[in-house]
């Protein structure tokens, strides 16, 4: 009997890709998810992502589907981790393969599902679809395990933006409180910001200064291997 391209002899399982997509409202972290149309979990919020292609690689069906439903285009992203539980799908045996990114809330402008996705603050994400819930908390310990050798606040805070703004953004993803002296002295050690010679006022009695990233020392942290210990 002859064969037929993507015709096996043995069983094999569907693959598919998701991604969690990071942004920051100056406040709180937050996730993009998309209501599902269809089922199964039809109704409930889940990760941008689909069934690949077969004439695609994982990466490309990702950014496929990243375009498809949100909107956004040319995001850099990043797999972390390939998810392959038996019963993960109720519809039949499913490996994901998960990535990640960093995006600035304003370049997610909608695209044919629009209407169906949204930004939610890390603290008050309903309950996912599938094993969502889990593909989050894995996504989130490689962002904080990121965060000490990558600089991420390039992708996510607006071109000017305080020494407040970033404090929160680290404390946001890393889910703690730091000394505010002790973190402006210590992000101006690395050489990453350039100040601005502009002011802003967040509050009637006083002033922030603004800054910017300064890309070239910010890309050579990165091909040198980053670290920040805080």
């Amino acid at each position: 009997m002859e064969e037929k391209t993507y015709t096996y002899k043995y069983p094999h399982p569907a693959v598919t890709t998701d991604c969690v997509i990071f942004g920051f409202d100056g406040m709180k972290l937050q996730v993009l998810l998309i209501e599902r149309g269809i089922e199964p979990f039809k109704g409930q919020w889940a990760f941008p992502g689909g069934f690949l292609n077969p004439d695609e690689t994982a990466e490309e069906g990702a950014l496929r589907e990243l375009q498809e439903e949100t909107g956004l285009t040319g995001a850099y992203i990043e797999q972390f981790h390939t998810f392959t539980a038996p019963h993960r799908d109720p519809r039949e045996r499913v490996i994901t393969i998960a990535y990640y990114a960093l995006v600035r809330l304003q370049e997610v402008r909608g695209g044919d599902d629009a209407a169906k996705a949204q930004w939610f603050a890390l603290d008050e994400v309903p309950q996912l679809a599938f094993d969502h819930d889990y593909i989050l908390r894995e996504a989130v310990k490689r962002l904080r395990e990121r965060i000490h050798f990558k600089p991420v606040g390039f992708e996510l805070l607006p071109e000017k933006f305080t020494m407040k703004e970033l404090q929160t953004l680290y404390e946001s993803i890393l889910d703690v409180k730091f000394d505010r002296r002790n973190f402006s002295k210590k992000m101006l050690h690395f050489d990453l910001l350039t100040e601005l010679g502009e002011t802003v006022n967040p509050s009637a009695k006083r002033e922030a200064k603004l800054y910017s990233f300064n890309k070239q020392s910010y890309d050579e942290l990165k091909r040198k291997g980053f670290q920040i210990e805080f």
